[in-house]
């Protein structure tokens, strides 16, 4: 990833290990870091997706954010792809909860919605926001 993204979604997650293999098997993310605690959960994981980057953890490890999130969610999370319907396809084969099919949009996007093991809502589509310069 030659920038490092202005902006990473945080979520927590029951089984994080699940939801790393969900998000990289289904959706298409990378690994690009994964640090466990002593007893096997996930400190924190950081996955790739295009210039883009979620971050990760397990529930109940007791850090400050683990207890600010406490209770929290689910979240949405929209993420580009160029191949909405290929995409789409990927997430079907891996058995993927397919909430909203692929479909064009009034605003010129075509996207889809998937939720994940845990009830988060991940949008994909052709719809590429333009952005405010970083900073």
């Amino acid at each position: 990833m030659p920038h490092s993204p202005s902006i990473c979604p945080t979520l927590v997650y029951e089984d994080a290990k699940a939801a790393i293999r969900q998000l990289t098997g289904a959706f298409g993310f990378t690994e690009h870091a994964v640090y466990e605690n002593e007893d096997g959960s996930v400190a924190h994981a950081e996955l790739a997706f295009g210039n883009g980057m979620v971050m990760l953890g397990s529930r109940g490890t007791g850090t400050a954010f683990d207890r600010l999130m406490r209770g929290g969610g689910p979240v949405g999370v929209f993420v580009h792809v160029d191949d909405v319907d290929a995409h789409h396809a990927r997430a079907v084969e891996h058995g993927a909860e397919i909430v909203a099919a692929p479909a064009d949009q009034d605003y010129g996007s075509r996207d889809y919605m998937a939720r994940d093991r845990e009830g988060n809502v991940w949008s994909f589509g052709s719809y590429a926001p333009a952005g405010a310069a970083a900073g």
